[in-house]
């Protein structure tokens, strides 16, 4: 398997082509109009469920319905006269609320079944996978000007057919068509990794802290065999609400942890921190942020998102905490690793007492005397705590360096799509 770096070499070479491509191609470049290259194609059911049903969405193309809604088929009532959708076929959604149409093709499953809301069509001409990225960038403009109807927008086959395009020789289609297509299953593949690690980040959580009256963790490093203890946060942590100031002292001044530091990182470095705000010493110090501080966002619109957790992890000079989060602090001594902190009160066993003992209103709300009487785990061994915070930070860190070279690829993909397609 080539490495990380070849694979960049590989895919800017070829983007490189790829644009000397471009400049030469497009002198040979002609207008054709859709119609010129599309045919219809309409095949109904005649029975119910006579194929899977398919979900065209705009994110993830053509997939499965009962996978898109979470293993449940949206679609119950009769569904005879439902359009097929057969492999290599094209549709759209034809009604639209703000003139996006997107176009999928059925690269799934031999047969499926759709809503006679999208109509179904395939080529007469024009290279399968250059057409699909041909009419997904540069005519926006002209499907909506196509598009009928004073609320919902409504894009027929027949007006989708008026559409001009510029298109290269079929040879050419070819080429281009086959580079976005290896593209694109590269990103496939970077983002099934991703997802693969994210899950098993979250079976490694399950397993590696207690939850529902476990004493001892499923998986566990060698050499470590006491009982976890079951504690309140308020033996050892004393919990604050942060700062609140006008609008007009904000942009400039002291770093300030905010809402968005916490709700968006399990972790905070002083780097990290992009928020400031003018204040006096005396605020400073009142508000003053420390390394091993625990934050927990204060309010959500949603239960499901109160109380999400971060840990300062470096020392901080000078910097305060904002009024949206609540800041726990240890009393004495600290019993937990920081990097233990990290990952500690994100389980699904912490999460679950924080939603049930926060509460809700017209907002989701939490505060100290909440935080207080809130039961976690943890393992008396500072260094098993080093162990396992060490494990989940390596994991993290790989995670996002697939996150990274996922995003890198979608920036070329996009860079590259701006430039073919105008």
């Amino acid at each position: 398997m080539l490495s990380t770096a070849c694979f960049k070499m590989s895919f800017l070479y070829n983007y490189y082509f790829l644009l000397r491509m471009i400049y030469i191609a497009l002198q040979a470049w002609e207008q054709r109009k859709l119609g010129d290259l599309v045919v219809d194609y309409v095949e109904k059911t005649s029975v119910q469920n006579q194929f899977p049903m398919l979900t065209s969405s705009q994110q993830k193309g053509i997939v499965l319905q009962e996978d898109y809604f979470a293993n449940r088929q949206v679609t119950t009532e009769n569904n005879i006269g439902y359009f097929v959708l057969p492999r290599g076929y094209f549709t759209f959604r034809s009604r639209s609320d703000n003139d996006v149409f997107v176009f999928n093709r059925n690269d799934i499953i031999d047969r499926g079944i759709i809503s006679y809301f999208y109509p179904v069509f395939t080529l007469k001409s024009a290279d399968s996978d250059f057409f699909l990225r041909r009419i997904n960038n540069g005519i926006q403009r002209q499907l909506s000007i196509q598009a009928e109807g004073t609320g919902q927008h409504v894009l027929s086959l027949k007006k989708f057919k008026n559409i001009v395009a510029m298109f290269p020789s079929e040879g050419e289609q070819k080429k281009i068509g086959s580079f976005f297509k290896q593209l694109d299953d590269t990103i496939a593949l970077h983002q099934r990794k991703l997802d693969t690690l994210q899950q098993m980040k979250k079976g490694f959580l399950q397993q590696m802290f207690l939850e529902n009256g476990e004493k001892l963790p499923r998986m566990r490093f060698a050499d470590f065999q006491e009982e976890w203890e079951q504690r309140k946060l308020g033996e050892f942590y004393s919990f604050k609400n942060g700062l609140n100031k006008e609008k007009e002292f904000f942009g400039k001044g002291t770093p300030i942890v905010n809402f968005t530091d916490v709700f968006h990182n399990r972790g905070i470095s002083s780097n990290d921190l992009n928020g400031r705000v003018t204040l006096s010493e005396k605020e400073i110090s009142r508000y003053e942020v420390k390394e091993g501080d625990i934050f927990f966002t204060r309010t959500s619109e949603t239960i499901n998102e109160i109380g999400y957790p971060s840990v300062m992890l470096d020392i901080p000079e000078k910097t305060v905490f904002s009024g949206f989060v609540l800041r726990g602090r240890a009393n004495s001594n600290d019993p937990l690793n920081n990097l233990f902190k990290k990952y500690a009160f994100f389980t699904e066993g912490f999460r679950n007492e924080m939603i049930t003992k926060s509460s809700m209103t017209t907002r989701a709300l939490t505060s100290g005397t909440a935080l207080k009487e809130m039961y976690f785990w943890l393992p008396k061994n500072k260094i098993e705590q080093q162990k396992i915070g060490t494990f989940f930070q390596h994991l993290d860190n790989t995670i996002a360096l697939h996150r990274h070279e996922l995003d890198q690829l979608n920036i070329l993909k996009k860079a590259c799509l701006q430039n073919m397609f105008i």
